[in-house]
């Protein structure tokens, strides 16, 4: 019932919301400086990312055909990946390739937005339903205790009428005059003795 409390770090959470723009802004970085080392109007350099592009786009296409909904997001997020790489990458200037890249990091997070949308109803539902697993729980040990403690008082006052029955056995034996065979030719039912009478 006790469930430890896990205080998560602020970096914990806040680096799968920076995930997208930590990874578009890691493409652009590194075309740039690829454009720096040579890839600045290299139409080789420029087809090879277009062909790559294409070819990520094309498995990304049959993967969501073939309902591999994971990998095909990991294909489209390929072919852009290396369509913004290729863009940047073969032009000179920075205005492009800087709209290609807020572009791209606006379509991450809308991807991710839905991912994470979907692992917040999850996370709600599990909890939801560890929440009413405890209460359900707890109250069956409420209802199990209150009949432990009923069957604990019926048992005491069990006992406590056996000892003053026995106690009422032991002063009416001690009374003078008592005479148990008197009581039987009355009708009255006979007692059993007192335990030191035999």
């Amino acid at each position: 019932m006790n469930e430890p409390i896990v205080a998560r770090h602020w970096l914990a959470s806040a680096a799968p919301k920076a995930a997208p723009a930590i990874a578009t802004t890691t493409v652009l970085a590194l075309a740039r400086i690829w454009n720096a080392n040579g890839a600045e109007h290299s139409v080789g350099n420029a087809a090879l990312m277009t062909v790559l592009a294409a070819g990520a786009a094309a498995g990304g296409a049959t993967l969501a055909r073939a309902g591999e909904g994971v990998l095909a997001a990991v294909g489209y997020a390929a072919s852009g990946s290396l369509a913004l790489a290729g863009v940047a990458g073969y032009t000179d200037g920075l205005p492009l390739p800087l709209l290609l890249w807020a572009l791209a990091t606006v379509l991450a997070y809308c991807f991710a937005a839905r991912t994470w949308r979907q692992d917040r109803r999850e996370t709600l539902a599990y909890e939801r339903q560890a929440s009413e697993r405890r209460e359900e729980h707890a109250h069956i040990e409420r209802v199990e205790t209150l009949r432990a403690q009923a069957q604990v008082e019926v048992a005491r006052a069990g006992t406590a009428y056996a000892e003053q029955l026995a106690a009422a056995l032991v002063h009416r034996a001690a009374l003078p005059g008592f005479d148990p065979t008197a009581l039987e030719a009355a009708g009255l039912p006979e007692l059993p003795p007192a335990r030191g009478e035999r």
